[in-house]
């Protein structure tokens, strides 16, 4: 299993499958075009006969159960990378017997993955690491998850005395760019419960995740040359650092932890006649989540009253917490903790600071809380993966499929 997750993970990783924010079309790269087509064909060759993909790459296919009465369940990863940092040409290598100290990714880039910075990699000692060359990230998200996903399948077909009912498997693009569940069609999938396999280290069990909106923005300056400029010129960059200013740097990513909120200024480009900024705004808590786009509105609104309505808002809902559709039927989060206790791995359950596919799917009708990859560091050219995570992560899968049978 071990050996077959791996090299299932490696092959997917040289496929540059990165969403792109830009392109409204679905998918929005056609990477995952290809991937998603790749994926079909290996799944039909596992024996999964209805495997297919639809016009915008949502892979589905279903393994037939062998027992009765069982609910059915899902996995679903998504297909994606994140556009943060580049997914093309992927070099990996596997760092064996990591010995707990920093790794030189890259000695001539002096791209160093220290343990003073990443300290949770220090308890892998002794594992065998995947890591980037130090120029990309890895992809371990996600494609350790349909790598898993995909290893557990296998391993179910083979092992044909393994109890388990009827299990839908889909692979979603643009997860990154906040559309992955966009145009998933629930019903088609068929499930009755679902695990997104989408988490970070191992152990990772999560049913509560952000409530996020996204807010574009838009500054009208008015340009002048700069010689006589006085009481003529608006400088929109001047506006958007008091924009800037005016949200704590307290209530930033980089200062806030476990179920704090914050604002995140993701990207900003501009010039003294028009500039652009675009923010997301998080917090577990909905009353928080709420106040905190007031709290943008009026800051907003005030900056309008001293630059004449020069700056403009739009804010939008991208997702909410989970919880309030998991909690009614959290003996599928049980399920998945006892699974974890029963193959040695320690659950660590904890909300996700971030969102995934499983928290739009919950909303739609599909409870979906998220498991591990085993992942560390995404969207940085320091991610990296521990195979025997990987392993964990599959033996998991299987292990649930099982308990869903043995209810």
């Amino acid at each position: 299993m071990r050996e077959k997750v791996s090299e299932r993970f490696l092959k997917y990783i040289t496929l540059d499958t990165t969403a792109n924010s830009k392109n409204e079309n679905c998918p929005s790269s056609e990477g995952q075009r290809f991937f998603a087509n790749y994926l079909v064909q290996e799944l039909k060759e596992l024996g999964l006969t209805d495997a297919n993909v639809d016009e915008n790459s949502y892979v589905m296919a279903t393994l037939k159960g062998n027992t009765e009465g069982v609910d059915t369940i899902g996995f679903i990863s998504h297909l994606d990378t994140a556009p943060d940092v580049s997914g093309k040409d992927i070099k990996p290598r596997i760092v064996k017997n990591y010995d707990g100290k920093d790794i030189v990714l890259n000695e001539k880039l002096n791209v160093v993955t220290k343990v003073a910075d990443y300290p949770e990699i220090a308890q892998f000692a002794g594992d065998d690491l995947i890591v980037t060359d130090g120029t990309t990230l890895l992809g371990a998200d996600d494609k350790a998850g349909i790598a898993e996903i995909v290893t557990a399948i296998e391993y179910l077909i083979e092992n044909a005395q393994i109890k388990h009912g009827d299990i839908k498997i889909g692979f979603t693009p643009d997860e990154e760019i906040g559309r992955g569940a966009d145009l998933f069609k629930v019903e088609k999938f068929g499930a009755k419960y679902a695990y997104t396999i989408d988490g970070g280290i191992e152990g990772e069990l999560q049913y509560e995740n952000f409530n996020a909106a996204a807010a574009t923005i838009t500054i009208q300056g008015r340009n002048v040359h700069p010689g006589s400029a006085k009481n003529k010129m608006v400088n929109a960059l001047h506006i958007a650092a008091e924009i800037s200013n005016m949200f704590p740097a307290s209530q930033r990513p980089e200062t806030t932890e476990g179920y704090e909120g914050f604002y995140h200024l993701n990207d900003i480009n501009g010039n003294v006649e028009n500039a652009t900024m675009v923010y997301i705004i998080r917090d577990h808590d909905r009353e928080k989540f709420e106040s905190r786009k007031v709290y943008m509105q009026d800051a907003i609104n005030k900056l309008n009253e001293r630059y004449d309505g020069r700056i403009s808002l739009d804010l939008n809902d991208q997702y909410f917490n989970m919880r309030e559709e998991v909690e009614p039927v959290k003996f599928i989060v049980d399920i998945a903790e006892e699974a974890m206790n029963e193959v040695g791995i320690k659950p660590l359950i904890l909300p996700i600071r971030g969102g995934t596919d499983g928290a739009r799917l919950s909303f739609m009708g599909l409870p979906c809380p998220n498991i591990f990859t085993g992942g560390l560091n995404f969207h940085s050219k320091n991610e990296c993966i521990p195979v025997k995570s990987m392993e964990k992560c599959t033996q998991l899968i299987v292990k649930i499929a099982q308990k869903y049978a043995q209810r």
